[in-house]
């Protein structure tokens, strides 16, 4: 099996290990970026900023694509995620 990503050496979680967990974290910072532009564009030019429900829409649609990329990154992951203090 070949990971995408392995466990950082300093901290808790994982860092790109090939092109594929490279381009797995660029795919997840364009949806991000996405969902932003869109919730952004299809607002009314309101004088006093985005509606409250523009706002929650965006948390949870960006908590649900950092869930996701969480649990790929941890099923691709070479290793346990750990908080590590160096080798």
């Amino acid at each position: 099996m070949s990971y995408w990503f392995r466990p950082k050496t300093y901290g808790y979680g994982a860092t790109p290990a090939n092109w594929k967990g490279w381009a797995a974290t660029a795919a997840f910072i364009a949806v991000l970026l996405g969902i932003s532009l869109l919730l952004l564009a299809s607002e009314n030019g309101s004088p006093t900023g985005p509606e409250p429900w523009r706002f929650s829409i965006w948390a949870a649609l960006s908590a649900v694509a950092t869930g996701a990329f969480v649990l790929l990154a941890r099923a691709k992951s070479d290793g346990q995620w750990a908080w590590r203090w160096g080798k």
